[in-house]
């Protein structure tokens, strides 16, 4: 039997259902995702966007193994620019950040802060970690790298091809500019 987990927002009136494990967790350190963190923490936050160290922590799963249960119609999404080719969706009645969508990807990004406290997968890697802050250490708990990168890719590769390369889409119909 196939495991399926419930998260919530922080107010409970929004749900998504996840089937099965996420393909990867990951701690993005691109400067889209800071810029992104930053300007987003200007909104009342339910929860965080960005570590201690600047980067999103995220929790990757093939679309086809996402469902929005409850409340679609609260989400809005979020971009820094209006030909911006990532979307970043918050709920509308509490701003938890939901997911991470890039255009015409077969995945979601769903930010890590969906799950009870303590409860996320952990990262397997750190990618884009040349665009963290100069000041920014980042210890090695978590690898980063060429061949992490690499193999982050692959298992992107993987995850479209196991869904016969469609590529499912997700309507929202709040969207903003950041």
């Amino acid at each position: 039997m196939t495991q399926s987990t419930r998260l919530n927002c922080s107010c409970g009136q929004f749900e998504m259902v996840v089937t099965g494990e996420p393909f990867i967790a990951t701690e993005c350190h691109c400067n889209s995702c800071r810029e992104a963190g930053e300007r987003m923490a200007k909104l009342p936050l339910a929860r965080p966007m960005l570590e201690d160290n600047g980067g999103t922590r995220f929790v990757l799963y093939r679309k086809d193994r996402v469902e929005i249960t409850k409340g679609k119609e609260l989400l809005r999404a979020h971009r820094l620019s209006g030909t911006a080719p990532t979307r970043r969706v918050v709920t509308t009645c509490c701003n938890s950040p939901v997911f991470l969508e890039f255009k015409g990807g077969h995945w979601l990004s769903v930010y890590s802060s969906m799950w009870p406290a303590g409860q996320a997968p952990l990262p397997s890697i750190r990618t884009m970690t040349s665009d963290r802050a100069a000041d920014v250490v980042l210890d090695a708990a978590i690898p980063s790298g060429t061949w992490q990168t690499a193999g982050f890719y692959g298992k992107l590769l993987t995850a479209w091809i196991a869904m016969g390369f469609k590529v499912p889409t997700i309507e929202i119909k709040d969207e903003v500019v950041t």
